[in-house]
């Protein structure tokens, strides 16, 4: 319960972020313009809002279902009179907080959206609504969310280069090579193939786009392979779909038995095993990593088995109790004491162009993974709220965080963008064709294509989370 909750209040802190940053976007632009918006939400808010801030009247409703039905209302201000030239300010803007958090909305006035509808509009357009404005503002409005979330997730690896830098292992120096997933073997990789090249270039271990790049069909990726043999590899068109259809991680760093601790009472501390030992075979099972160590511990449960031990550039053979559970009480040393650390920093300066290569390196993976959801196997991976809380980490980590936020901010912009009906894709096509043809849509097409698009958004909402169910279920 506890690891749900933590996942739970990072994903909603990380839309919290998200969903504001966003609908600011649409704000700035349009109070830019002269153009009113009549209520600011975060969260949407069927039936009433957990709280409504309206600056006109100077009052803070707490669960309010209107304007004269709430809670409690409290007085945080004066009262206020619309400017005389009728121009809009933003005090003419109702602030709140839904309870419903799948998103949130910017209404605009003079604008079809999932606010109002056609009718709604009937009166004369005034000059302060949406309506009103040159298409390439109603334009620049509506691309500004995107634009917003893209300018986020370059901010957020700007400060986490600055204030993290790049902490890596360079794939030569992990002498212990790569574990691969069985998509991956069939592709023609070896468990401890150590990454050398790709496409005739040196692979740095810095460049976030790599682990997609090896999997492109047509990538060309040079190994050594038992530390003396140096093979060449040529994806196939088949790799991207196996993997997508195996659903587990292709590659991941293979990691010596190395110990760190002991624990007092347990097999190895009665063994005389020490700080710095590794562990080179159990039984006759050979462990160069934990790869092989784990299921020889496992099956050598209950049992004295004999272990070799390498201290100090010496072998030896040690007897070592391996308990029910099958644990010898150790600590593992973590790689990063074992494998050679290349720790980068950069000023404020170097981390601008490092913070946008890594977005846009994010933004690029992400568009070449969207033709997987058109397959069988990709439509079986699309998740919902259960899928993106599953990306955050058990225990709070501000470097995960940021991170992993940083990223939903590159999928909310490009998502976006999608020139689907009620998205701000789909508004942008629209406005682009005027622009073209100079012939505005009618707003009840607008209306009619915003429900179209509304409903089959609903419907992959439902499909994403019954999914994320599905597979609880199935686990």
């Amino acid at each position: 319960m506890e690891t749900f909750l933590i996942k739970a209040l990072q994903l909603i802190v990380a839309l919290i972020i998200l969903v504001t940053i966003h609908e600011f976007g649409h704000y700035i632009f349009a109070r830019i313009f002269g153009i009113k918006v009549n209520r600011f939400y975060l969260f949407f808010n069927p039936g009433f809002s957990l709280l409504k801030y309206n600056p006109m009247q100077g009052t803070l409703q707490i669960i309010s279902r209107d304007d004269t039905h709430a809670w409690k209302t409290i007085r945080v201000g004066k009262q206020h009179q619309p400017r005389p030239d009728g121009k809009p300010t933003w005090r003419d803007t109702v602030y709140g907080l839904g309870w419903l958090p799948l998103g949130g909305y910017c209404d605009i006035a003079g604008m079809v959206d999932e606010t109002k509808s056609s009718a709604d509009l009937a009166a004369e357009p005034q000059p302060w609504e949406f309506r009103s404005k040159a298409a390439w503002k109603r334009l620049l409005v509506m691309v500004a969310g995107v634009l917003f979330n893209f300018l986020l997730a370059i901010a957020i690896y700007i400060g986490i280069a600055i204030h993290w830098g790049d902490r890596v292992v360079p794939y030569e120096g992990i002498t212990e090579g790569m574990d691969f997933s069985e998509p991956m073997h069939r592709a023609g990789f070896r468990d401890g193939d150590i990454l050398l090249s790709l496409n005739g270039k040196p692979i740095d271990a810095r460049d976030i786009s790599n682990g997609w790049d090896f999997i492109q069909p047509g990538a060309r990726l040079t190994v050594l392979r038992g530390h003396t043999d140096t093979v060449t590899i040529n994806v196939d068109d088949r790799l991207l779909s196996d993997l997508v259809e195996a659903n587990a991680p292709y590659m991941s760093m293979r990691v010596p038995v190395m110990i760190e601790e002991t624990v007092n009472g347990e097999g190895a501390r009665r063994a005389g095993l020490q700080t710095g030992d590794r562990i080179l075979t159990v039984g006759n099972d050979t462990t160069p990593s934990l790869s092989e160590f784990f299921p020889a511990l496992t099956a050598a449960a209950s049992t004295e088995v004999p272990m070799t031990i390498l201290r100090d550039g010496s072998e030896t053979k040690v007897p070592v109790s391996v308990n029910d559970a099958g644990k010898i009480g150790i600590q593992l040393r973590s790689p990063d004491k074992i494998y050679p650390v290349e720790d980068v920093r950069y000023n404020f300066f170097e981390a601008i162009p490092r913070g946008w290569k890594t977005g846009t390196d994010q933004l690029g993976t992400y568009v070449s993974s969207l033709k997987l959801i058109f397959t069988k196997e990709g439509a079986k991976s699309v998740g919902g709220f259960g899928t993106l809380g599953s990306m955050f980490p058990n225990k709070w980590s501000w470097y995960s965080f940021w991170q992993i936020t940083a990223f939903l901010s590159v999928i909310l912009a490009f998502m976006n963008i999608i020139p689907i009906p009620a998205l701000d894709g789909g508004y942008t096509l629209f406005l682009l064709v005027e622009i073209i043809t100079r012939r505005k849509p009618s707003e009840r097409f607008i209306e009619v294509a915003n429900m179209i698009g509304m409903g089959l958004l609903f419907l992959l909402l439902i499909y994403a989370n019954l999914n994320d169910i599905y597979r609880l279920i199935l686990n």
